[in-house]
């Protein structure tokens, strides 16, 4: 088994090994993974933190050894707080990287980070304030970052920064957590979930106070919240259908 780490700011994760296929998600600087497979110029990971596969080209990650790789998988995280900053290596060369970085890896790469950061468990009450950094981010599927981001990868983020785990994608988080009964019941930072005609669970979003929500459609915006869905206040119709919310913390 092969190990790698992300060195670079922002690299897109592809459905397949070419870069016209799809982006199902993004390595951010410091995601580290396995290499389930690789090939002369793409290599197939899974990431350590959500086990999400997919492919990333060679030349943007580096290789570490098991022993680095455990070694990061059982550390305190340590991530990135301002929406950009820069790490620097030897040669006093400039990397930019994006809110949310994980910076246990700079002593592997031999780089320096000298701006703030953050570590351990926030309080619920801190999910909305860390939230409203991506407002107005625009929508970009696979997206993980406040210069494109999609509905699960926001939630996701927002929760890792407070120092709570969540899936990848929108129906893998509708599996954590406590199913609640009626929005009243809900407090902010709880998440709502909504479904297709199918019955898929397809958005995700941080529910608010007084009946609103903060998710990314478009861009990550705040709309009205009401037991049929989310109500958007420019179209003036319901855009999502309501299944389930669900409290996390």
């Amino acid at each position: 088994m092969q190990y790698g780490v992300c060195n670079l700011g922002i690299v897109p994760i592809r459905l397949e090994p070419t870069d016209t296929s799809e982006m199902v998600t993004q390595a951010l600087y410091g995601d580290f993974f396995k290499v389930l497979e690789q090939r002369k110029k793409w290599s197939r990971i899974r990431f350590a933190y959500d086990k999400y596969e997919g492919w990333i080209d060679n030349k943007q990650y580096v290789e570490i050894e098991e022993e680095q790789y455990n070694q990061l998988d059982n550390s305190d995280v340590f991530l990135s707080k301002d929406l950009i900053q820069y790490v620097s290596d030897t040669s006093n060369s400039l990397y930019p990287i994006p809110l949310g970085s994980d910076l246990n890896c700079l002593s592997l790469l031999n780089q320096k980070f000298e701006g703030n950061k953050i570590s351990g468990k926030s309080k619920k009450t801190n999910i909305i304030e860390t939230a409203f950094l991506y407002l107005n981010a625009p929508y970009l599927w696979g997206g993980k970052s406040p210069f494109g981001i999609d509905c699960s990868g926001f939630t996701q983020m927002v929760y890792k920064l407070n120092g709570y785990h969540l899936l990848r994608d929108a129906s893998q988080q509708s599996t954590q957590g406590t199913a609640l009964s009626f929005i009243e019941e809900s407090e902010p930072g709880d998440l709502a979930f909504f479904d297709n005609a199918e019955g898929d669970i397809i958005h995700v979003g941080i529910i608010m106070k007084d009946n609103y929500i903060i998710h990314a459609h478009g861009k990550v915006r705040i709309d009205r919240l009401d037991h049929s869905g989310i109500y958007n206040i420019d179209k003036n119709t319901h855009t999502h259908r309501l299944r389930v919310i669900k409290k996390i913390i």
